[in-house]
């Protein structure tokens, strides 16, 4: 807590997209103690993609500068489904699947965040006790009209979708949270705007200090175009093995590299200014991407398997074959199968017609050798390394 507050200030504006009410930041950060840091989690995914760690990495920051991290598990509005962004009602998820994703959630977060500046919360502890008439005071509170101002349900009912009454229960009981815990700060994405002021409001009516709000950028995806997303197959799993977590980054676009960095890397900002320097001198962007995907290989897995994935892409790079190519069989009735349907049958592509593209872009290889012809067939009884574009790998053996 001995860093000044400016410095502070530019290390909580790193790469955020706005920052509510900046002055009344400034007065808690005088105060000198550790703020209560709020970032809620609806666990209806167990497993994160670099998109999610934007803001775990951001809470990470705020630890490094001494404040202390509510990691908030809703257990209680997952049952809900959070409408932001959703053209139809989400299904709600089982007390279960619940309870079962947000276990993976906090073994993956503390890859990231330190245990013991992190407090994990379940918000059904204080939302189950607001009870039926707490909840109907609760939603006495705002009106549909005021609900209706976010543009997802205004949206959905300009185009006569339903809306269903228990989703405008939603923002309102997130912003409870913010009462419960008397958060400081709180982040949320960039489309979470609407529930994060809710907090304020909330607090504001229970008498509290308002929390301020910071909101970070949705993350796009290595298309460069849509947020990343596992349903668009956009995205880098944090759980991947290391060499495609390592393969999907060297992927990246150049210019996209930079956004990476900044919401996602541990360097300094004077570091990443010397970057952009360098490479406006002539320097090869690809050098700082391989650091960059090193970092990130190294922090969800280790430094070996971040330099053993760096060694895997430069055999690959090269057209070479991996070592450790895992090993796949595939049955057949008759005595041949068709290149298209051996890649389909080995996972290697998802269809025939993904495997016909691929054949005519000139990414289909077999024992080295680039496939040209879309009617090959093969014996029962071969065994071939198959490869599909870069990363993709298999020794099949057709049975």
């Amino acid at each position: 807590m001995n860093i000044d507050i400016n410095q502070q200030l530019a290390i909580i504006k790193r790469g955020a997209d706005e920052l509510l009410i900046e002055a009344d930041l400034v007065e808690k950060l005088k105060q000198g103690k550790p703020l209560r840091i709020k970032a809620g989690f609806d666990p209806t995914a167990p497993d994160l993609h670099l998109g999610h760690t934007v803001l775990i990495n951001k809470l990470r920051q705020f630890q490094d500068l001494g404040h202390q991290v509510l990691f908030l598990i809703g257990d209680f509005t997952g049952m809900i489904g959070d409408p932001t962004g959703k053209s139809t009602t989400r299904p709600p998820l089982t007390a279960e699947q619940v309870q079962e994703n947000a276990q993976t959630y906090t073994a993956q977060v503390f890859k990231i965040l330190k245990p013991e500046q992190t407090e994990v919360v379940f918000n059904s502890k204080w939302l189950t006790e607001l009870g039926a008439a707490g909840m109907l005071k609760l939603a006495a509170s705002h009106t549909v009209a005021r609900m209706l101002e976010r543009d997802d349900f205004t949206k959905r009912y300009k185009a006569n979708q339903p809306i269903a009454i228990h989703e405008f229960l939603y923002p309102l009981l997130q912003g409870y949270d913010s009462v419960a815990l008397q958060a400081d700060l709180e982040l949320g994405g960039t489309d979470q705007k609407f529930n994060l002021l809710m907090g304020r409001e909330l607090q504001k009516q229970a008498g509290q200090s308002q929390q301020c709000v910071l909101t970070m950028p949705l993350l796009e995806g290595l298309d460069g175009v849509n947020k990343m997303s596992k349903s668009l197959g956009n995205y880098i799993g944090i759980a991947e093995a290391p060499e495609v977590i390592f393969a999907k980054i060297m992927s990246v676009s150049d210019e996209l590299m930079w956004r990476y960095i900044e919401l996602l890397s541990f360097e300094t900002l004077e570091t990443i200014a010397k970057w952009k320097v360098d490479v406006a001198a002539g320097a090869n962007p690809r050098d700082i991407k391989v650091h960059f995907a090193q970092e990130i290989v190294a922090r969800f897995h280790s430094r070996a398997d971040a330099e053993k994935a760096l060694a895997d892409f430069q055999t690959r790079s090269k057209g070479g074959i991996p070592d450790d190519v895992p090993e796949v069989s595939v049955t057949i009735e008759s005595d041949t199968i068709g290149i298209a349907q051996l890649l389909k049958l080995a996972g290697l592509v998802a269809s025939t017609s993904e495997a016909f593209r691929s054949i005519e872009q000139g990414g289909i290889k077999l024992d080295g050798e680039k496939v040209s012809d879309k009617a090959l067939t093969l014996n029962k009884g071969v065994s071939v390394v198959a490869q599909v574009g870069k990363r993709k790998f298999a020794n099949v053996t057709i049975m």
